[in-house]
């Protein structure tokens, strides 16, 4: 895989750029929105064909699109995080909340630019922020939602009777990511233990003893009120900035 810099040095000297973003989403969506349950968005891949997909940078822009997915047992408050972030970001920097619906399961994403990441090489990040809300009934839901991820949460239950549910559903995670040709091992991955208000949940302690699998970041959060949804997104937004600028 080519370094960042190295792409855009070869990019930029070309004269000729990426094609424009701006253009390749749907009427209905957001620059870049749909094309992120069929493709990588942050740097995985060349894309040719705006039809299909797009490019993984918006030169004129100048923005580097990633994508994020949350994903966790049903219930856990994975749409309780997408909704505290899209709620309490400005509107100028977010598209829409767009939900996907089918007979049984549905699809919620948007994308918005935050202020506090830094930039990469004079690039913005804009992030996309995806998760399949509830009870998922298709495993071919969750599985789609993980193609192309670049960064991944998973909300987990903290109350006691849900241990199983989250244990069976880390497992699911990593089938899936594997399948699409993705390493669990190193892909940026943070662990959120939700619910922390309810009564019933397993200590902290506990917890991570149980369902942290890599070392990875763990946050405690009471997703419902806000507290540590930002933190957690800070946290998994960090560690695919550093991937990114370490070229994978």
């Amino acid at each position: 895989m080519q370094r960042f810099e190295e792409m855009v040095d070869r990019v930029e000297n070309s004269g000729r750029g990426w094609r424009n973003v701006s253009n390749a989403g749907s009427p209905a969506t957001s620059p870049g929105l749909v094309i992120g349950l069929s493709s990588g968005l942050c740097y995985k891949r060349r894309v040719q064909f705006v039809r299909k997909t797009v490019p993984f940078i918006n030169f004129p822009a100048r923005e580097i699109n990633c994508k994020l997915v949350y994903y966790g047992p049903g219930l856990g408050g994975k749409t309780a995080n997408l909704q505290w972030i899209y709620e309490h970001t400005g509107t100028n920097q977010k598209g829409k909340m767009i939900s996907l619906a089918t007979e049984t399961d549905r699809t919620l994403f948007f994308d918005f630019l935050p202020l506090d990441l830094g930039t990469v090489r004079g690039f913005k990040t804009r992030l996309h922020l995806y998760t399949v809300p509830g009870q998922v009934f298709y495993e071919a839901s969750r599985k789609l939602i993980l193609k192309g991820a670049d960064g991944v949460v998973f909300v987990a239950d903290s109350q006691e009777e849900r241990l199983d549910a989250n244990l069976e559903t880390i497992e699911n995670l990593r089938e899936h990511l594997k399948e699409h040709n993705l390493d669990f091992g190193t892909i940026p991955y943070v662990l959120q233990l939700n619910k922390r208000d309810v009564p019933g949940v397993l200590p902290v302690e506990a917890l991570t003893k149980q369902l942290q699998i890599k070392g990875e970041p763990v946050t405690e959060a009471v997703a419902i009120s806000g507290q540590g949804v930002f933190e957690t997104l800070r946290e998994v937004a960090r560690l695919v900035l550093a991937e990114l600028k370490k070229g994978g």
